[in-house]
């Protein structure tokens, strides 16, 4: 936690390794002209309460890239098995950075405005340990698909539970309940991401194969942020055309809003 009297500083940093069991070389997989990995920096240079961005990586052909359209790159191990380890070790060379938001990077539809939201979020609350968003599930058949995590929060808007299952298992359905569909976006007190990369997973974490939940293990609280944002990422090839449709419309979009 930053000392008295600081300024808390937020990183935003963005993991991208070469090997995909689905989609192997995605980060450099060109939509539109440009390659994912670009589109995703290009949507985050946009967040106005950032005070880094990175890309972290273990692969030289995504570092050049990165390079290419002028981001800071941090070479990371080989060796980490998910990209919170890698986040962790890309902060390694700023230490006044207090926070840092993991964002994916295949989502090139990533809103700028719910970064900043996070960001604005662990600001003003600097005893947060842990953060991330869902948005209401529209579609009811969602809560059966495994693919898609579900979340399930206190009154005071924290995860009780995240799951593949249908979560909550509607056997009646309140009015006012609408289930939560998460959203693979996380901020990180800097010691608490820390603390985090050393903690064993749990068996929760392994029987559900959802790192967050390790969060949950140890008595940590996550805070989840409710948005309205509905942008999808990229997991295998065959959602290509549909992805360049929506950041052709999404073009279209700022075209119109600046004429």
């Amino acid at each position: 936690m930053p000392a008295e009297g600081t300024t808390a500083k937020v990183a935003g940093i963005i993991p991208a390794r070469w090997g995909s069991s689905r989609f192997p070389g995605k980060p450099l997989h060109l939509l539109a002209g440009k390659s994912l990995l670009r589109h995703v920096f290009e949507r985050v240079k946009e967040c106005e309460q950032l005070d880094l961005l990175l890309v972290a990586t273990d692969d030289a052909r995504i570092e050049q890239e990165a390079l290419s359209f002028g981001a800071e790159v941090a070479m990371t191990s080989p060796d980490h098995l998910t990209g919170t380890d890698r986040i962790a070790e890309a902060v390694q060379g700023h230490p006044g950075l207090s926070h840092v938001i993991n964002i994916q990077g295949d989502e090139p539809l990533v809103s700028p405005t719910l970064i900043d939201t996070l960001a604005e979020t662990m600001k003003a609350h600097p005893d947060l340990q842990m953060i991330t968003a869902a948005n209401p599930m529209t579609d009811l058949a969602q809560l059966e698909d495994p693919d898609i995590v579900k979340v399930t929060t206190d009154r005071e808007g924290f995860a009780l539970y995240f799951s593949r299952s249908p979560l909550p298992y509607l056997r009646s359905k309140p009015d006012s309940l609408v289930p939560l569909r998460h959203m693979g976006l996380y901020g990180y007190h800097r010691n608490f991401l820390e603390q985090f990369i050393k903690w064993p997973p749990g068996q929760l974490e392994q029987a559900e194969q959802l790192e967050q939940l390790r969060a949950l293990e140890n008595g940590a609280r996550i805070r989840v942020v409710v948005t309205d944002d509905q942008s999808m990422g990229l997991d295998t090839p065959e959602q290509v055309p549909q992805l360049e449709a929506l950041l052709a419309t999404l073009k279209s979009d700022q075209y119109s809003e600046k004429n």
